[in-house]
């Protein structure tokens, strides 16, 4: 009896085991999503496209890793190590398998704040001469790049706890049209920084409420100093970016492998400027000495954490939207999940961490990601690859980059930032949709350009709760239900038979950004167990013929049938909106993905007694075709046009036989 008491106890230890060693396997499977990719990863057909995309993402990098450091306030070498160190996080506790994170133009401009305020160019005239030992830079530049690796690190932090206390599910208020307003409005303040590179002027550091009116209030009031060489040449470079991307995206199906514009014009225009010596001639301001290596591990400089508390804040909101919605796009257009409470820890860490190697703050940028899309990117081993080029240039290119000029880099910021300053043409979309959301969006980005990216942010948000407090009780429906508790009802018409794959499903509730995303998921599992269960009635009748069919079967299914099944009828799905009262632009958008995602499954989705306006604001999307109609009046006539649609369609079937 002891035996077998040991051999059951040994039993159920070795159960508790295995249970515990599941466990830990799935929490590393999802805190560590490397792990599930890269074992998946398939060498053959993968790499090269990967090694392709990394190559083009290391040009990318590096020029705009430069650029953003200046923006930064910090010296350009700190942008490379900005490249480097922040991608290799990312790729190993990221989910978005196709977002480039690195340097980022939003973050860079805020944590310029705290570097100017704390360690301003006037404190330079003392620590020029000085040399601090560390990649042989002054102890100015030092200052300030402790400045901004502090306020790396402080905004990391912040991200991390957001992601333990699981602030990730709180995304669904930040609506599309506030994070393209606020992302528009900051992409505005970058451009504005620039200016004074492009034109060639020297300009102290503007910022606080109202600055991006006093820069251009300074800009017309000293226009007689822009340096004519600058501007000519600010001008020619924004020019031929321009035309040459446009062209690489038009025939990017036919030349396959894109021709790096930006790679050829730092080389084309740092040559020229060594040649004719125009930092001399022409007093063309350059990038300037570039130092070789790896910079010490160091830690940031810590006594300033509560004096940029504003500014890390600003960083690990604004870096983490604009991030969640690069990676939820990507995961839309290629077909996998993102975490939103993993993508806090992923860039968290990525913050915390290079924010020892003198790193500005990090985030995805709109314009790398575009990049792997287009160079047909699989995973995060392109980003990887590119890490492998920085690595190269670190070490054995950065002193050829001293002759870049500086109104080149500028040109390369502005174009980069083409992508977002493009969505004010969402403004049509969002007047033709709803326009409460055209005034948020309007709102949002007026208080961007008058105070800041995180004031906007947070501006939009507020908005956004308050006009939805005052939109709900004018709704029919007063009180917001789950789907469970939405009186969703189904009906099967039994009296015919040709019907009983159509399922009415009456909505009433409104569909707004509050519970667009819970509202789909729903409609998605009851549509798959709608399928489910046809296909089991599919079995049951296959079953009870081949047991009349065949009478030696002796009652079993398991035996062949000498009849070939009947193809299934197309299920059709028909939403009853008639108390859909209140919609907004997410709620059109999660009805148009439904409808996408069930033609794709070959399932008709009707709709009836929509109002005018809804059937406005979904007409206006191109994705709906025009070879059937999808909204009627009511339930009974969208009943009545599937029947006829299949009766057509058995007559066009006879008339073949």
């Amino acid at each position: 009896m002891t035996g077998v008491k040991r051999k059951k106890k040994s039993a159920v230890c070795w159960k508790i085991y295995a249970l515990r060693c599941e466990d830990i396997k799935l929490w590393c499977l999802r805190r560590f999503p490397i792990l599930e990719w890269a074992t998946n990863y398939n060498v053959k057909e993968n790499l090269i496209p990967d090694a392709i995309s990394g190559m083009m993402l290391a040009i990318q990098q590096v020029t705009q890793g430069l650029a953003f450091a200046v923006l930064s306030s910090v010296h350009p070498v700190f942008g490379l190590y900005g490249s480097l160190f922040p991608v290799i996080i990312y790729a190993i506790f990221g989910m978005g398998r196709h977002v480039a994170t690195g340097t980022f133009a939003l973050t860079s401009l805020i944590s310029a704040n705290a570097v100017e305020r704390l360690v301003p160019l006037s404190s330079n005239n003392f620590t020029t001469s000085n040399n601090s030992g560390v990649l042989g830079l002054s102890e100015f530049e030092m200052k300030r790049i402790g400045v901004a690796a502090a306020v790396s690190f402080l905004g990391g932090i912040i991200q991390v706890t957001m992601f333990v206390l699981h602030l990730g599910s709180a995304t669904f208020l930040l609506t599309e049209p506030v994070i393209s307003a606020m992302t528009t409005g900051a992409a505005t303040h970058v451009v504005t920084s620039q200016v004074k590179y492009l034109l060639g002027m020297k300009m102290p550091y503007i910022s606080g409420p109202l600055g991006f009116f006093y820069i251009y209030a300074y800009i017309f009031e000293n226009i007689k100093s822009v340096q004519l060489e600058a501007l000519l040449l600010s001008l020619l470079s924004i020019v031929v970016l321009v035309l040459v991307k446009e062209l690489n995206e038009k025939f990017k199906r036919i030349i396959k492998v894109i021709l790096p514009i930006d790679l050829v014009l730092i080389i084309a225009t740092s040559l020229a400027c060594y040649y004719a010596d125009m930092e001399y001639t022409y007093g063309l301001e350059v990038v300037g000495h570039i130092p070789e290596g790896m910079p010490p591990l160091k830690a940031p400089t810590m006594n300033v954490l509560s004096e940029v508390i504003t500014e890390a804040f600003g960083v690990a909101l604004v870096g983490y939207v604009a991030s969640l919605a690069l990676a939820k796009a990507s995961a839309k257009k290629f077909r996998y999940s993102v975490d939103d409470n993993q993508e806090f820890l992923a860039h968290g860490l990525s913050n915390v961490i290079p924010s020892f190697f003198f790193c500005i703050p990090s985030a995805a940028a709109m314009g790398r990601t575009a990049l792997l899309y287009s160079t047909g990117a699989k995973t995060q081993v392109a980003c990887l690859i590119s890490c492998i080029f920085i690595l190269v240039v670190i070490y054995a290119m950065g002193p050829m980059l001293y002759w870049l000029p500086m109104c080149v880099l500028a040109s390369i910021i502005v174009v980069g930032l083409k992508g977002m300053l493009m969505q004010f043409r969402d403004l049509k979309k969002y007047w033709n949709v709803d326009k409460i959301d055209w005034s948020i969006w309007v709102s949002t980005y007026v208080f961007t350009i008058c105070f800041a990216a995180n004031v906007g942010l947070l501006y939009g948000v507020v908005c956004t709760i308050m006009i939805m407090i005052f939109r709900f009780p004018r709704a029919e429906t007063l009180i917001l239900k789950n789907m469970k508790e939405a009186e969703c009802k189904f009906k099967t018409e039994a009296n015919c038979e040709s019907l009983q794959q159509v399922k009415i499903v009456s909505v009433n509730n409104p569909l707004v950004f509050l519970n667009a995303k819970k509202f789909h998921a729903d409609l998605i599992k009851i549509i798959q167990k709608d399928n489910a269960s046809n296909q089991a009635y599919d079995d049951i009748n296959k079953c009870e013929q081949n047991t009349l069919l065949n009478p030696l079967s002796n009652g079993s299914c398991h035996g062949e049938s000498s009849v070939e099944p009947c193809p299934n009828e197309r299920c059709a799905f028909i939403l009853d909106c008639s108390g859909l009262t209140l919609f907004d632009y997410t709620g059109v958008s999660v009805l148009l993905q439904i409808y996408m995602d069930c033609k794709n499954q070959n399932i008709n989705v009707l709709l009836a007694h929509c109002k005018a306006s809804l059937i406005k604001a979904m007409q206006y999307s191109d994705n709906l075709g025009s070879e059937n109609p999808i909204f009627f009046e009511s339930v009974s006539s969208a009943v009545g046009a599937i029947q006829i649609n299949r009766n057509f369609s058995k007559l066009n079937e006879h008339s073949e036989v």
